[in-house]
């Protein structure tokens, strides 16, 4: 079944975030400050002007994060992007294909 291009990134997200975070702060659950991060991402992926267009991350010209968790979400995506071609290859895969399309 293929997942629609928001959905798809809320996962993408979410699986990012709860790598970074069961390595650097708790195993099973997300931490407070974890379950923030992936609240205001879902946020600002509901809100976005490209809806299922939308581009990776990294190629949108729309940047939709405050500076804060920007940073956040950069440092997040930096420690966990490398681990997922290994934890969830066929998702990094997947989202390596849609950025060299973006």
């Amino acid at each position: 079944m293929i997942m629609g291009r928001l959905k798809q990134e809320k996962h993408i997200i979410e699986v990012m975030i709860r790598i970074y975070c069961g390595a650097l702060h708790q195993k099973g659950m997300l931490c407070d400050d974890c379950v923030e991060v992936l609240l205001y991402a879902n946020s600002r992926l509901n809100k976005c002007p490209f809806a299922d267009r939308k581009p990776t991350c990294r190629k949108c010209p729309h940047h939709c994060y405050n500076p804060k968790m920007r940073e956040k979400i950069r440092e997040i995506m930096k420690y966990a992007g490398p681990k997922m071609i290994y934890l969830h290859p066929l998702i990094a895969f997947k989202h390596l294909l849609l950025e060299l399309r973006s």
